[in-house]
């Protein structure tokens, strides 16, 4: 006769023997070691935060991203109408002209900046402008040549951060030398930059210019292409730069020692004329430049490196899992949630050593560090030395394959799946003889609670 005893603890048994409820606890570990795997993410993107704003901050001191608009002339023209009471008043509009030919040369000398445990890219630029305007003929610009001041035509350089100027800009117009000042006669093309009058405006000729401009700025230069024909030639020493915007260099060389780049852009590639009036049309969309990148971004590495923590839970565990099948041994699912805050404290690890020195050192410590910790423990809960030097091989692979895939950044995606597919091939080939529903039913070994 079955007691209700004996019912409890063939019960009991059977919970402790049962595979599918083994598999299902462990999967429930692995959803609640996600909560803080997302606290380590939200760690990294705290520090990277930090680190951004001590980066606008040393910004805001030497000079911002710079976008150069121009150099554009602006001419202020008279509107008549008639008020309420029929009285004839008068309003004051902008034309702007833009050149016929601008030709730009620089050279960009770049320098990182320290502050505590981070660092900002920094740069001057010394920028040689060149070219010409060509006044439309009055029939083109549908105004009456006598509302249009010509006398008050302003020559104008947009510059998104004037902090960072850092000599007088000079500006050679038709022979004529004239100081550039601050201010701009409206914003309808940039929100800040430079101006002076130049007159007289030659209707039926070139009108010459050139000017140099001694800038700083920090992380990104952007030009925008004014001209109908547009030529940049830029050089530096840094050797990662990033070319972005709305045009890429037509030519471009980088090495080790540095980059230069050409870009050559016509008004055909860009949506707005050489003329208007106004408001009409927006330039900034036309923007093209580069960006001075930090090739040891330590924090865009560590969220990407965050992304696989759930991959490594849910194979540490499986080996583990695997184990008990094997060896007879259970473990207990303290002991796997130990195991898995070790798997998780790698990610934090790598963080906080690789703002300390490089990544690459800082990764293989940690790995290193964390590995010993894991198979030294597997030693200690299931008493076999053998499970350990798999655990210890297994964690090597997963952290050498995920390390070849960091430094791969165009193929992560093609390494990761092609090395998911052989994993898990490996467990299938490994475990094609397993007889589950006999593992099932089989008696185990008393072994940890």
């Amino acid at each position: 006769m079955i007691t209700d005893h004996d019912l409890v603890k063939n019960t009991t048994n059977y919970i402790k023997r049962s595979i599918t409820l083994k598999i299902l606890s462990v999967g429930f570990l692995i959803l609640l070691l996600l909560i803080p795997a997302g606290m380590i993410k939200g760690l990294i993107r705290e520090r990277q935060s930090r680190r951004d704003s001590v980066v606008t901050e040393i910004s805001n001191k030497w000079g911002n991203s710079q976008t150069i608009t121009g150099p554009f002339i602006t001419v202020p023209f008279r509107t008549f109408f008639k008020d309420n009471q029929g009285k004839t008043q008068s309003n004051l509009k902008y034309l702007h002209l833009l050149p016929e030919s601008l030709d730009i040369t620089g050279v960009m000398n770049p320098e990182v900046r320290y502050r505590s445990l981070f660092e900002a890219v920094l740069y001057n630029i010394k920028l040689t402008f060149r070219g010409n305007f060509k006044v439309p003929s009055t029939s083109q610009l549908n105004i009456n040549p006598k509302n249009i001041l010509w006398d008050k035509a302003c020559l104008s350089l947009g510059i998104s951060d004037m902090s960072g100027i850092q000599d007088t800009i000079e500006i050679n117009f038709n022979g004529g030398a004239y100081q550039a000042n601050p201010g701009l006669k409206t914003t309808d093309l940039a929100e800040a930059g430079v101006s002076t009058l130049v007159s007289p405006l030659a209707p039926n000729g070139l009108n010459s210019f050139s000017f140099d401009l001694d800038l700083n700025g920090s992380e990104q230069l952007s030009l925008i292409p004014v001209a109908e024909s547009n030529t940049v030639k830029i050089s530096s020493s840094w050797p990662s730069p990033s070319f972005n915007g709305a045009f890429l260099p037509a030519s471009r060389e980088v090495t080790k020692d540095g980059f230069s780049a050409h870009w050559k852009v016509l008004h055909l590639n860009r949506n707005y004329p050489q003329f208007w009036e106004g408001s009409h049309y927006k330039v900034p969309p036309s923007a093209f430049g580069l960006k001075l990148i930090l090739t040891a971004d330590v924090y865009q590495k560590s969220t990407r490196l965050a992304k696989y923590s759930i991959m490594f839970l849910i194979f540490t565990f499986a080996a583990f899992f695997f184990s008990e099948i094997i060896n007879k041994r259970r473990v207990h699912p303290i002991q796997y949630i130990l195991v898995g805050m070790a798997v998780l404290i790698f990610y934090t690890l790598v963080l906080s050593l690789s703002e300390h020195m490089c990544f690459n050192l800082a990764y293989i410590l940690s790995a290193l560090a964390v590995t010993c910790i894991i198979s030294g423990y597997a030693k200690a809960i299931v008493s076999n030395s053998r499970f350990a030097l798999t655990i210890f091989g297994l964690l090597t692979i997963l952290y050498s394959y995920l390390f070849i895939v960091l430094q791969l950044e165009d193929y992560a995606l093609i390494m990761g799946s092609v090395g998911l597919l052989v994993i898990l091939a490996v467990v299938m080939y490994l475990t094609r003889k397993i007889d589950w529903y006999d593992v099932e039913t089989a008696p185990q070994e008393n072994g940890n609670p």
